[in-house]
C-alpha cells in the first residue's frame, strides 16, 4: 500500500505538470524546428496544419476538391495535375459506389483506383493509461498501406472518395485523409471528393467516367513515412490535452483559446434529458420525434440508456463543450456532399440555420451568432469514437481553414475514465487515479454495472497519456520514445506541449 501510495503521488505531480503545458489555444501555435541525427524536422501546429478552402470548391486543386477537377485530371493527367504534382494520381474510394457508378475510371497508368476501406486507416492503441479502439494507424502499418497501394505521397496526388455517398462513407473518408495528414503527408497531395457517387454521376462526371471494378493492389511500394520529415501529431488531442483545457465548471468560456465541439446527437451529448428534430432513437426516448421545433424534452427522460453506446459507463459531455450535430454539415440531396463554405462559417460562429439547428451549450439553448467559435481559438472535435468528428474536423480545417485537433480516443475512451463498476465488479479506475475524466464531466451513470465492458486500463497511475504520440514520433526518427509527457524520440519540442 505504501508502494501504491508513492506511485500514486508521483503520477499526480507528474501529470499536473504535464497538464499545465498541455493543450492547444489560442491560435493554435507556430511552426517549429530541429534536427535528429543531422536531419531537419519540421514540428507543425494545428494553424499550419489547417487550409482554407476557396469560396467556391471548383476552384481548390487540394482539400474539398469537386467531381469536375477531378474529371480534368484523370482524363489527362500528365496536361492537368496540380502544379508541383509529379507523380500519380491515386484515388482511394472507401466503399464501392452504386450500380453504374461502381469505381471512378482509371487508365493503369498514371491514373488509378483503388477500394480502401476505413478499417485499414484506424488501429487499436495503447496511450499508457488505457487502450483504445479506432485510434490513428501506426508507423508500421502506415508503412504497409504505403506499400500496398504504391504510394509516394511527396510526389503522388491522393484523392479520397465516399463511393457511396452516406454519412457513415463521409466518415470514412476523413478518416483516410486524417491519418495521412497526421503522419506528415502534406496539403498540396491530398484531396477529399466532395459527394457520392450517386450525385457525382450526372453532376461533374457522366456515366463513362465510372468502371465497374477496382483496381488491384500491387503491393510493391517502398516508401516509408519515415521519408515525411514533417510532425504533424498536433492534429490529435489526447484526453489529457482535453483534461487540461476544460473550465472549473459546465459552462461556455469563450476566452480560453479553446472550443471543443461535440458532434454527436444531442441525445448523448445530454444523456438522454434533451433531444433535436429527427433524432435516430427508439421507441425509449417517448417523443424525440415529436419535437414541434429544432429541440425538445423526452417525454421519458429517465429512460436514458438508448443513448449510451459501446457498453459504456456513462453518457453525458465534458465540461464546458458545445454540440452541433455533424449531420448538419452535409448535404445529403447532393450525395452527403458538404454544404457551402458560407454556411458552416455561419454555423461555427454560433448561428442558427433555417431549421433552427447550431451550437448548443450545457442549458441545451442555441448560443447564439458570436458565442461559438471566437477568432484564434484552436478547435477540438470528437464524438463517440471520432468517425463523426471526422466530418465537423473537415469543415473546421480542410474547408474553413481554422486551427483544429481530433480527440482520437473520443467518448469511447472519455466516459470509460470513471470510477465506476464494471460488470465484472471491478471499478474501471481507482477513485485515486489522477486520470478520472469524471470529475470534469456531466454525465449520467449506466443505470446498472451489468451492462458496463470492462475496459484495458494498463495505467491508471501513469505519468502521461502520450504514448501514442512518443511512439509515432520515435518511429520518425528511429529513437527511444519518451517516457515522459513531452518529446518523444529527439524531435522539437510540440508547439502546443503535451
Amino acid at each position: 500500500m505504501h508502494y501504491r501510495n508513492e506511485l500514486r503521488l508521483a503520477a499526480t505531480a507528474a501529470v499536473a505538470a504535464g497538464l499545465i503545458l498541455a493543450g492547444c489555444g489560442g491560435g493554435g501555435g507556430d511552426s517549429s524546428s530541429g534536427t535528429v541525427n543531422g536531419v531537419k524536422f519540421t514540428v507543425n501546429a494545428p494553424a499550419q496544419i489547417a487550409q482554407a478552402s476557396a469560396d467556391d470548391y471548383n476552384n481548390n486543386v487540394n482539400g474539398i476538391i469537386t467531381a469536375a477537377t477531378l474529371k480534368r485530371w484523370k482524363d489527362n493527367w500528365a496536361a492537368n495535375r496540380p502544379a508541383g504534382i509529379t507523380g500519380k494520381l491515386i484515388i482511394f474510394q472507401v466503399t464501392v459506389g452504386p450500380a453504374g457508378a461502381e469505381y471512378i475510371k482509371a487508365n493503369g497508368t498514371d491514373v488509378f483506383t483503388y477500394l480502401s476501406p476505413s478499417s485499414e486507416w484506424i488501429q487499436t492503441r495503447n496511450n499508457g493509461v488505457i487502450e483504445t479502439q479506432s485510434m490513428v494507424p501506426d508507423g508500421t502499418q502506415m508503412d504497409g498501406l504505403m506499400k500496398k497501394y504504391n504510394i509516394d505521397p511527396t510526389k503522388d496526388m491522393i484523392v479520397v472518395a465516399m463511393g457511396t455517398g452516406s454519412n457513415p462513407n463521409a466518415m470514412g473518408q476523413g478518416r483516410v485523409w486524417y491519418a495521412l495528414r497526421y503522419w506528415g503527408v502534406d496539403k498540396a497531395n491530398l484531396a477529399i471528393l466532395n459527394g457520392g457517387n450517386q450525385w457525382l454521376n450526372g453532376n461533374g462526371l457522366a456515366a463513362d467516367d465510372f468502371q465497374a471494378t477496382a483496381g488491384t493492389a500491387p503491393n510493391s511500394g517502398t516508401f516509408t513515412v519515415k521519408n515525411l520529415k514533417v510532425d504533424n501529431t498536433q492534429l490529435q488531442a489526447t484526453f489529457g490535452d482535453v483534461l487540461a483545457m476544460l473550465p472549473g465548471s459546465d459552462v461556455n468560456v469563450k476566452n480560453d483559446g479553446v472550443m471543443i465541439w461535440d458532434a454527436r446527437s444531442l441525445g448523448q451529448y445530454s444523456a438522454g434529458l434533451m433531444v433535436e428534430r429527427g433524432e435516430d432513437a427508439d421507441s425509449n426516448t417517448a417523443g424525440a420525434q415529436a419535437c414541434a421545433s429544432a429541440y425538445c424534452a423526452p417525454v421519458a427522460p429517465n429512460n436514458y440508456m438508448w443513448s449510451f453506446q459501446n457498453a459504456g459507463s456513462r453518457q453525458g459531455h465534458p465540461w464546458g463543450t458545445l454540440q452541433l450535430q455533424y449531420t448538419n454539415m452535409l448535404d445529403p440531396t447532393k450525395g452527403f456532399a458538404y454544404k457551402p463554405k458560407a454556411e458552416l462559417a455561419a454555423y461555427l460562429t454560433g448561428a442558427s440555420d433555417a431549421k433552427g439547428m447550431g451550437f448548443l451549450g450545457a442549458d441545451y439553448a442555441p448560443v447564439g451568432a458570436g458565442n461559438a467559435y471566437q477568432e484564434g481559438d484552436t478547435i477540438i472535435v470528437y464524438c463517440e469514437t471520432t468517425f463523426r468528428a471526422m466530418i465537423t474536423g473537415i469543415a473546421s480545417t480542410v474547408i474553413l481553414g481554422k486551427p483544429t485537433r481530433f480527440y482520437d480516443g473520443a467518448m469511447v475512451e472519455w466516459n470509460s475514465l470513471s470510477n465506476i463498476m464494471d460488470k465484472e465488479g471491478k471499478m474501471i479506475l481507482p477513485s485515486d487515479s489522477p486520470w478520472r475524466t469524471d470529475v470534469k464531466s456531466f454525465f449520467r451513470p449506466a443505470a446498472t454495472s451489468a451492462t458496463v465492458d470492462p475496459r484495458n486500463v494498463t495505467g491508471p497511475y501513469a505519468s502521461s497519456a502520450n504514448g501514442i504520440i512518443n511512439a509515432d514520433k520515435g518511429y520518425k526518427t528511429g529513437e527511444t520514445p519518451a517516457s515522459g509527457g513531452g518529446g518523444g524520440g529527439g524531435l522539437p519540442a510540440n508547439p502546443c506541449g503535451g
